[in-house]
């Protein structure tokens, strides 16, 4: 039965009391009663009200409406978060709004460009590495094209939520097409020589990932010099705690988190992952996650002994001080290098509170050896933790994470991530097996001449 429409026109003073009485009989009849006001002094416009409370509620309340508006309006953040759930029904932005956003993109990037420069100075070896990563960008563009307008135009990516108070505390995630049961969620945390980190170089991984059910967060976090390591790893940790608390809303399974990195990104994750296990094993220490939480960490082209790399990094361009620099200095590279920091007798218990730890490398990575996640590897189930490394013949740093995607077919890596992910999921494997193969993004001879002219 529709709502009965109930006129009001101002009454005389001396009769206002009975009018009110008698719209108050008539609203405790039809708690959904819709009221028509009108007024004498603009007979042509009206306002349609719908009673905020039922009948049975009080209207002298006021004061608890008002509060519980409040904690509302805090839970939600000012980002996208509260519109997750319907996120199939939700109006997509403007084509202004699109625009303006990859704008403000693409200057922040570009921001990030002038700094590295700044910071690696204009000698001969970096005019030449310059040069060398604009060949490299211009070879592979047709498939950075295609990825950013899947990244700024795709209802599947929720950019920019807010995880934390400082500015770059964003995520971003990529949500599967498919919304049948809670899926595995992966937190993924971008690399970028912790000076030109950001969330959206996940955004192929997070497309691709999302395609095989695989819900992906991109974790931003602040950048040397606006912060050191210890601010990165404090703010990766906040995006981790925020996705362990948040993630169901999103149509995640809690219960099936995996923390990864890449490059850089990896050392941070894996700094954070240990940091939080060494507090775990602590008294009285406050902590908002619990390594418990995540399944696995996957390590992809990191380093994780900063003793090993200093002299490689210096040799390769970041040079000393500006990697002391970012690292809080020398006294502090023991404190962020997770292989060296487990094996002290203090942080030995924090191993067996460790996931599973899966690193990936390829053998031809120049950036960051190989050697690395081996040794890494190698150290952790020394001391009694589950670990293991996987080497990729002949890949660059690169070549794992940008050529081979954009290869399409079969990704070696891609699949034995995939198939870590669902191992407990017969009906995910299932669909794997018969997933058709991924799409081209680049012609072949251009992604040869990448791996070639690749300055990383």
């Amino acid at each position: 039965m529709p709502s009965q429409i109930l006129p009001i026109s101002n009454p005389p003073s001396s009769s206002a009391s009975a009018a009110t009485m008698a719209l108050k009989a008539e609203i405790d009849a039809d708690p959904s009663a819709t009221l028509l006001i009108s007024s004498q002094f603009d007979t042509e416009k009206a306002i349609s009200i719908t009673p905020l409370l039922p009948r049975a509620s009080s209207y002298n309340n006021t004061t608890n409406i008002i509060t519980n508006y409040q904690q509302q309006r805090r839970r939600r953040s000012a980002s996208d978060t509260s519109l997750a759930l319907l996120a199939d029904e939700s109006p997509r932005q403007s084509l202004t709004q699109e625009v303006g956003h990859a704008a403000a993109e693409t200057y922040l990037i570009t921001r990030l460009s002038l700094k590295l420069l700044r910071y690696l100075g204009v000698g001969y070896r970096w005019i030449t590495r310059f040069i060398a990563l604009g060949c490299y960008s211009l070879l592979l563009m047709p498939g950075f094209i295609q990825v950013g307008y899947y990244y700024f135009f795709s209802r599947q990516v929720r950019r920019g939520i807010i995880y934390g108070d400082q500015p770059r505390n964003r995520l971003d995630l990529y949500l599967p097409k498919n919304s049948n049961g809670p899926k595995p969620v992966v937190a993924f945390v971008t690399g970028g020589a912790w000076i030109i980190g950001y969330k959206a170089w996940g955004s192929l991984l997070g497309q691709q990932l999302s395609e095989r059910d695989v819900i992906v967060a991109c974790i931003d976090y602040r950048n040397f010099p606006q912060g050191t390591i210890s601010d990165m790893v404090k703010d990766a940790s906040e995006g981790i705690s925020f996705i362990c608390k948040n993630i169901a809303e999103y149509g995640g399974d809690p219960n099936r988190i995996y923390l990864m990195g890449q490059s850089a990104g990896a050392h941070i994750a894996a700094c954070t992952l240990v940091e939080q296990a060494i507090k775990e094993c602590g008294e009285g220490e406050s902590v908002s996650w619990s390594v418990s939480q995540i399944k696995a960490y996957f390590g992809l082209s990191g380093g994780y002994n900063l003793f090993n790399l200093i002299d490689h990094f210096h040799s390769r361009g970041l040079y000393r001080s500006i990697f002391l620099g970012i690292m809080e200095g020398e006294a502090s590279l023991r404190q962020f290098s997770p292989e060296v920091l487990l094996q002290d007798l203090n942080a030995k218990y924090a191993v067996s509170l460790l996931p599973p730890i899966i690193l990936f490398h390829g053998t031809g990575d120049y950036s960051i050896p190989s050697d690395s996640s081996k040794s890494f590897a190698d150290t952790l189930r020394r001391l009694g933790g589950k670990a293991e490394s996987i080497s990729y013949e002949g890949k660059t740093h690169t070549d794992l994470f940008l050529q081979d995607p954009m290869r399409g077919g079969r990704d070696e890596m891609f699949e034995d991530l995939v198939a870590i992910i669902h191992a407990d999921d017969e009906d995910a494997l299932a669909k794997d097996a018969v997933a058709p193969p991924r799409r081209r993004l680049v012609p072949e001879f251009m992604l040869k001449l990448a791996h070639d002219v690749s300055p990383f």
